[in-house]
């Protein structure tokens, strides 16, 4: 999905200014012979560091990060090129200047996450994306941004979440277009474009995906001829992008068209330097078309796959052809020999299962959850300890203002006799009216500290309930006898309850949780899409299925994403747990002229005429247990009113008890 190119990242000012143009001229020469032929780019910084000692942070930054991608993208030599990661690191942290050189740091962290992630380290990989993520965040660098969201997007492409993949692309995009305009910027923005195109294709919306497809014929088109001198590579992003439309027509079915883009794709990746692993994938997909088309030429061709092979390396395409040698052999009949090839593809695709099943199983959007939060407890560490500064100065002035205020007293009581008893009733006036002030106050103050206590305690027991939860599903799966099986799934019921009143509390006893928050283009279908496929394992223990109409033409609204998506979790959730077994869900988007409305219908319990008036009211009374017993807290219609409410919509239901509810949003279409 990627071709990997060096540019030159940003240079601190304060150093000497000629010195680092002489430095920066050697190293940009190095990194342009580096392009074209990776060792000898290598030979020649070694000759550069070895003559030249005093090389500012920045220029010695850029060497380092050009040995670092040698190792592990050339030699994959990945302890070399984590010691050279953490050489960046150091002379960083040896600068004396961390934000100066805020964007290194970001590729530092990358860099590190990258070999983590693929040497299988999955936890300490997103613990460095994290630090990356935090760096730009922190420096307003949308450059290291879109970096974080390209590799989250390839996290989330090789666990097979596609829809997900294509949201973080897209952000990626919008987030490149901030950067330094140059031909690495531009290379990798139209490789966002045609991933993109790819996540959807393989989410299966394939005309989603042929919009980003012809997006990234007509941007390399129009912004290409500003690199006339990278044409060859220009042309092969083309060719990469001819395969993978070939795979969406082969999907239609259209052979004839796909077959047309794949020979186009193969003509121009098979020649030298060009990506001839690219080439291999496009001739294996040829290859599936000659297949189903019983075309003459297939063996022809499989045997000049092989013969690539056997000097360009490629694992994925090693199995697909296996396969398809299977495949041709049983056709022919020559049963031995299609054996022989069977058993070499489920040899090759176990090996291939078994890299990819690690990652699978690891809940990265968990892992960075619990980086998020030890983040927050830091942070308010912090913060406890200014408050309890700033109380103690606020105490010591008190101190010295009642001080103050006794002196005055006594003076006054050395004044005059006849104003005596009138100063004593204006001080009693002015020390009740201090004690109501002060009162006011504490009331304020109580009230604020109870929904901190509120929420530090729900923090607190939310890890160790969640603990608890884990571990309780791991003793599941193991054998036992019936009734240590019924007493653990209580326990599981009852942690996965409290996770859940735990995760309400947080959010409406939070400060900004139910805020508008950052909005962006969001397409409606597709995080309707994403809503339902996360939730169908979650209908399925009731047998139930989740039926989604989306619109005919794909519309983005300008909305926050995980807010709305909330919304649309909530409501689907309640469906699920007020509706039967066996029974089906329906959700609906409709287009309104300047308004979308979705609709989440069910055929469940209904809700009585008395309720019907408190259901959006928080922790109300209105709330009753799911037809499995599924508990209620009474937080989330509220929460979603809010949440529908700060983008300018409408949530509403109409419900007959004992024939179902539908309840409605309408948000508005973004002005254009």
């Amino acid at each position: 999905m990627s071709l990997i190119l060096l540019g030159s990242c940003s240079k601190n000012q304060s150093e000497d200014a000629s010195t680092t143009n002489y430095y920066s001229k050697e190293i940009d020469k190095g990194r342009d012979i580096y392009n074209n032929n990776p060792a000898k780019g290598i030979h020649y910084l070694d000759s550069v560091l070895a003559q030249h000692k005093n090389i500012g942070t920045a220029n010695l930054f850029e060497a380092y990060e050009l040995y670092c991608t040698y190792y592990y993208r050339v030699h994959v030599n990945y302890d070399k090129a984590m010691r050279y990661a953490d050489s960046m690191l150091n002379i960083i942290q040896k600068s004396g200047n961390i934000k100066a050189y805020a964007k290194q740091l970001g590729i530092c962290y990358f860099s590190k996450g990258d070999i983590y992630f693929a040497t299988g380290h999955f936890p300490e990989a997103y613990q460095n994306y994290y630090l990356g993520k935090v760096t730009g965040k922190n420096n307003f660098d949308n450059c290291t941004l879109a970096d974080y969201s390209y590799r989250m997007g390839m996290i989330m492409y090789k666990q097979a979440h596609f829809s997900i993949a294509a949201n973080y692309f897209k952000e990626s995009f919008a987030e490149s277009t901030n950067c330094t305009m140059n031909f690495v910027t531009f290379y990798r923005m139209q490789e966002l474009l045609d991933n993109t195109a790819i996540s959807y294709n393989k989410a299966g919306l394939s005309d989603s995906a042929l919009v980003y497809f012809d997006r990234t014929l007509v941007y390399l088109k129009h912004e290409g001829p500003k690199y006339n001198e990278r044409a060859d590579l220009i042309e092969v992003a083309k060719a990469v992008v001819y395969g993978n439309l070939g795979q969406l027509y082969i999907a239609k079915g259209d052979y004839i068209k796909a077959e047309d883009l794949l020979k186009k794709s193969i003509a121009i990746n098979l020649k030298k330097g060009n990506d001839n692993r690219d080439a291999e994938l496009s001739e294996l997909k040829l290859a599936n078309i000659y297949t189903k088309n019983n075309d003459p030429g297939l063996l022809d061709l499989l045997t000049d796959i092989r013969a690539q092979l056997d000097s360009v390396k490629n694992p994925d395409a090693e199995v697909e052809w296996n396969h398809l040698m299977a495949n041709y052999y049983e056709r022919q009949n020559e049963l031995k020999k299609a054996l022989h090839y069977f058993d070499e593809y489920d040899l090759l695709k176990d090996s291939v299962a078994k890299t990819t099943q690690k990652l699978k199983e690891s809940d990265v959007n968990q892992q960075f959850k619990d980086l998020e939060n030890q983040s927050t407890i830091n942070n308010l560490k912090t913060d406890n300890q200014l408050k309890q500064n700033y109380l103690t100065v606020a105490l010591i002035y008190s101190v010295m203002a009642l001080i103050i205020i006794l002196l005055i007293f006594l003076n006054w009581r050395r004044s005059k006799a006849s104003i005596k008893d009138l100063s004593r009733l204006n001080a009693q006036v002015l020390q009740q009216k201090d004690i109501l002030e002060q009162a006011f106050k504490e009331l304020e103050v109580a009230d604020k500290e109870k929904d901190r206590i509120l929420r530090a305690v729900a923090h607190d027991l939310r890890n160790p309930i969640g603990g608890i939860a884990s571990l309780t599903a791991l003793m599941l799966m193991e054998e036992m006898d019936t009734e240590q099986k019924e007493l653990l799934e209580l326990i599981q019921s009852a942690t996965n309850n409290s996770l859940e009143l735990i995760n309400e509390i947080l959010e409406v006893t939070g400060n900004t949780s139910l805020n508008t928050g950052k909005k962006q283009m969001v397409d409606i279908n597709t995080l309707l899409s994403n809503s339902i496929e996360l939730l169908r394992f979650k209908a399925a223990e009731k047998n139930q299925k989740i039926k989604l109409e989306t619109l005919e033409t794909p519309e983005e609204l300008f909305i926050n994403r995980e807010k709305i998506w909330r919304v649309m979790s909530n409501l689907i959730s309640n469906a699920i747990k007020f509706s039967p077994q066996g029974s089906d869900i329906y959700v609906k988007v409709i287009n309104e002229g300047d308004n979308i409305l979705i609709s989440v219908t069910d055929h469940g319990i209904g809700i009585p005429d008395n309720i019907k008036n408190q259901v959006f009211n928080m922790f109300t009374q209105a709330k009753r247990a799911g037809t499995a017993g599924e508990p209620s807290f009474g937080l989330g219609l509220s929460i979603s009113k809010q949440i529908v409410e700060s983008h300018g919509g409408e949530i509403w239901f109409k419900s007959e008890p004992g024939n179902g509810t539908t309840f409605y949003i309408r948000l508005k279409k973004a002005v254009s």
